[in-house]
């Protein structure tokens, strides 16, 4: 467990409009208990809440062997120090271009702790692609519903309870702009981590035909890797002829998915 230091780098700043235990790391990233990675459509207030958590300074490169800027800062918020990273902006996942290839590749092979998919509350069903995507993928999800309000000027009610029942993932309302609904945010996001909050995310279901390929493909997913938590998601892209998935099944680099050890 990390302590609280009062005598923190000048890159670190608390944040009381987040709560008070959030303090900004900006680059300071030689230590972390945990990795976020916010996920999102582009335009829907993603860098704003990456900003907000970790402060303006942030460390950018580019993603190895790609072109795709690669943002990364940090932050530490109930004596634990957390690494965000910010993936690219993209509406789905399905490895049609360099950005969703990147996105799609770090929530799988980097196993987050905690993705929190940024959604637009004005235009919720074009966001929803992407969050049903990320939700194959991984369990640990929190969906923060930001421009919460704008929506609520436009007259667009959203029952964000209802939505989270739907879902089976948290869903927090947030306005990045003015920091409201950050705190609460990040309160999810631990007890989502910690296992206090079980998710249940929601899954596709597919045409019989089809699903009874994906439950004889996914036995043999299984087989090769035991405890894997989305072999119906890693045999649909293996029926789809997803080259990357394919390989990393075949070489054992998906069996080899463990909890990533700290720094």
């Amino acid at each position: 467990m990390v302590k609280k230091n009062k005598n923190l780098s000048a890159s670190c700043q608390s944040c009381r409009s987040c709560g008070n235990d959030l303090f900004r790391l900006g680059v300071d990233l030689a230590k972390w208990d945990h990795v976020i990675a916010l996920a999102g459509n582009p335009n829907t207030g993603k860098s704003t809440i990456f900003n907000a958590l970790t402060g303006l300074r942030q460390h950018t490169g580019n993603w190895p062997g790609k072109t795709v800027a690669r943002a990364e800062g940090g932050f530490r918020y109930d004596n634990k120090r957390y690494k965000l990273i910010d993936l690219p902006g993209t509406y789905s996942l399905l490895s049609a271009s360099v950005d969703e290839e990147v996105a799609r590749d770090f929530i799988l092979f980097g196993k987050p702790d905690c993705t929190i998919v940024i959604v637009d509350a004005t235009c919720l069903e074009r966001n929803l692609n992407l969050v049903l995507q990320v939700l194959e993928i991984t369990d640990k999800v929190v969906i923060a519903l930001n421009l919460f309000d704008e929506a609520k000027r436009k007259g667009i009610d959203i029952d964000f309870r209802q939505l989270a029942r739907d879902l089976g993932v948290p869903v927090v309302p947030t306005t990045a702009r003015t920091k409201e609904g950050l705190a609460d945010l990040l309160a999810v996001m631990r007890e989502v981590i910690s296992g206090k909050i079980v998710t249940t995310p929601y899954r596709v279901k597919r045409p019989a035909g089809l699903q009874d390929s994906l439950e004889e493909i996914g036995a043999m997913v299984r087989e090769l890797c035991p405890g894997l938590p989305n072999t119906d998601w890693v045999a649909m892209r293996i029926i789809e002829g997803d080259q990357r998935v394919r390989e990393a099944l075949l070489s054992g680099e998906l069996a080899a998915l463990t909890p990533r050890e700290k720094a």
